[in-house]
């Protein structure tokens, strides 16, 4: 899910003003005024923050998908980290016997290093799209379910917004502990979808993949 200011306007009730009928003053009378009214005060506004990114993960629901999306990828990151030794073999294998090793030879494991590192880097980029996409899903899929949560929770709490402070674009420089509803929506969005299974320790980090030997990691956005 991009990260985007999530703004949540609170049901404002306005009272209808009243209004009144005065007769006419009699000729021979002064009129009277009507007696002061006093005018409302303005409505008293309350703003919450949460961290929309951490709220979804942290739900039973999340860490369930977290689970299996590193399960899903933990293969291809384990085929792409033994292309990377294949490709850093090869490289050591070059550097040891280029004194030693034929022209045609050497030239021979430079294409097969380049080759290899052509292969890493489209595996990789490949990999990176399928992760972000699978991740846009997940977002797209409970952000929509956690939004309901969050504005239920803003409207009977009468908050008049709530601003995401996981986007680093978000106009809050500070904001009071009180503030944060993160702890609140979690609990709230597990008490609404129950039958979520918490997800077992996964057997190994988190898929990341592997750069090609000798150049700039891709980045991976992570959920």
């Amino acid at each position: 899910m991009k990260k985007n200011v999530a703004a949540i306007p609170a049901v404002l009730c306005c009272a209808a003003a009243l209004a009144f009928a005065q007769a006419p003053p009699a000729p021979s009378q002064a009129a009277v005024p009507p007696p002061h009214q006093a005018m409302p005060g303005p409505a008293a506004t309350k703003i919450a923050i949460i961290n929309i990114q951490s709220a979804i993960l942290n739900t039973k629901d999340g860490q369930k998908a977290a689970a299996d999306v590193q399960a899903k990828f933990n293969p291809r990151k384990a085929e792409l980290d033994k292309k990377r030794t294949d490709v850093e073999a090869l490289q050591e294998q070059l550097r040891k016997g280029s004194a030693t090793m034929s022209d045609e030879a050497q030239d021979r494991l430079r294409k097969d290093i380049e080759a290899g590192n052509k292969e890493m880097t489209r595996r990789t980029q490949d990999m990176n799209d399928d992760l972000e996409a699978d991740q846009g899903r997940i977002m797209q899929d409970l952000g929509g379910k956690m939004m309901k949560i969050v504005e239920e929770y803003a409207t009977q709490n009468g908050y008049a917004a709530v601003f995401d402070v996981s986007n680093p674009q978000t106009d809050v420089l500070w904001a009071a502990a009180s503030t944060n509803i993160t702890p609140d929506i979690v609990r709230l969005y597990d008490q609404a979808h129950p039958n979520a299974e918490a997800p077992k320790p996964p057997a190994a980090a988190a898929p990341k993949p592997a750069a090609p030997a000798g150049a700039a990691p891709a980045p991976v956005k992570k959920p």
